[in-house]
């Protein structure tokens, strides 16, 4: 032992230089990071922004160009082209979602061909889903171009089931139609009878879907407009309900909870699959002065005001919906779902600005105000994309 006042000089230098270690070490971790890695830039996120929810937010000013242009990506279905339709406004544009408690990184094309090097990815309900999947094909072909290899999936040449292949990356992307996820039987399988029940299966997950989705990495679900119809419900093979029905004209949400319930037990449950999957959430349409084949038109420039929000007249109905998809999005996830959810209903609720309107070809009395102009408002649904697949890979690095 050392006598009082007669301790050495190095007898302090042990402690200092073990607690300067544990200082630095995280530091030093982070500094030592090879900068191949996927993830890196997620890196430079605090732990505050992780846990931010980048679904809640409002829509500022965005001086900068979109990702893309008309003229630039050759994805873009005419029905979406608003400005090769001779929409003359363009402030539907300049706006960009900001969170209220942390950024939302702009989408890099780069960075997500990367994630999915080698990968896959399945869009999988109806035509929302088909948007957000153009949306993404013209912001991945600022950087590589899609191959559209639709003839070696399938003899039919239409817009429901289509595959693209990026070859610089190995990356398979496809659009797979299933507007109820369930199993169901149109008397017009173009899906135009739309004053005729359609038979829905609740019990039955749509083969279109279940039967293909085995080895794909991921899987995005998107649905709900086909839910307004006059539908009949079917379960063992049995009548249990309908909607719009027997000179009703109210909505019966017990057919959209249970597709939701019947297509996350199917996942769950196919043999050998081991991706993730995300579930798009409810996306407003924004119809004013009558329903679409009433008149009905969106012909704003500017998204609602907090005031316009207020008085939206489908605001019950878009609440109903959300509350359960993510009501069941929740106990799949219980369940032991990898599942993401992909939250755009409070987003796109006051963009009535984003749709294409009268901006279409074909029939000019009847308004679209379901889907989504492209470049537009949906490309903000694959920055989430994008930023939770980054969050997943760096939870699944975690684990290792």
């Amino acid at each position: 032992m050392y006598a009082s006042g007669n301790i050495p000089k190095g007898a302090f230098l042990l402690p200092l230089t073990l607690f300067l270690i544990v200082l630095l070490l995280p530091l030093l971790r982070n500094f030592m990071q090879p900068s191949s890695n996927t993830y890196a830039t997620t890196n430079l996120e605090t732990n505050k922004t992780k846990n931010c929810n980048i679904f809640s937010g409002d829509w500022v000013p965005y001086p900068h160009q979109p990702y893309y242009s008309n003229q630039t990506c050759p994805f873009i279905l005419d029905q979406l082209n608003c400005i090769k339709n001779g929409r003359p406004d363009r402030d539907f544009l300049k706006l960009r979602w900001k969170p209220h408690e942390c950024e939302l990184p702009p989408f890099d094309a780069t960075q997500f061909l990367e994630l999915v090097r080698g990968k896959s990815i399945a869009f999988v309900g109806d035509s929302m889903g088909r948007n957000q999947l153009e949306s993404l094909l013209c912001l991945i072909n600022t950087v590589a171009h899609p191959e559209d290899i639709t003839a070696k999936h399938t003899s039919y040449d239409d817009i429901f089931f289509r595959w693209w292949f990026v070859s610089d990356y190995n990356f398979t992307v496809t659009t797979l139609w299933s507007p109820f996820l369930v199993k169901f039987n149109d008397s017009d399988p173009s899906g135009r009878a739309y004053y005729s029940a359609t038979k829905l299966y609740l019990d039955e997950a749509d083969e279109a879907w279940s039967s293909k989705i085995k080895n794909f990495d991921y899987v995005v679900f998107s649905t709900g407009q086909w839910f307004f119809r006059p539908l009949t419900f079917y379960e063992k093979g049995q009548v249990v309900g309908c909607q719009k029905c027997q000179n009703s004209t109210e909505l019966n949400f017990y057919g959209y909870k249970k597709a939701f319930q019947t297509a996350f037990r199917t996942l769950r449950n196919v043999e050998g699959f081991k991706g993730v999957a995300f579930l798009v959430s409810h996306s407003p349409e924004h119809f004013e002065n009558g329903a679409w084949n009433e008149g009905g038109s969106c012909n704003r420039t500017k998204p609602f005001s907090l005031e316009e929000r207020g008085v939206y007249e489908s605001g019950d109905i878009v609440k109903a919906l959300h509350e359960i998809q993510v009501e069941e999005f929740n106990a799949a996830r219980e369940k032991g779902l990898r599942f993401g959810l992909i939250d755009v209903t409070d987003a796109m609720v006051t963009r009535a600005d984003g749709h294409p309107s009268k901006f279409k070809p074909g029939n000019k009395k009847v308004n679209d105000c379901v889907h989504w102009c492209l470049p537009g408002a949906v490309d903000t649904w694959n920055e989430f994309l994008l930023y939770l697949m980054k969050l997943e890979g760096e939870k699944r690095n975690n684990m290792l």
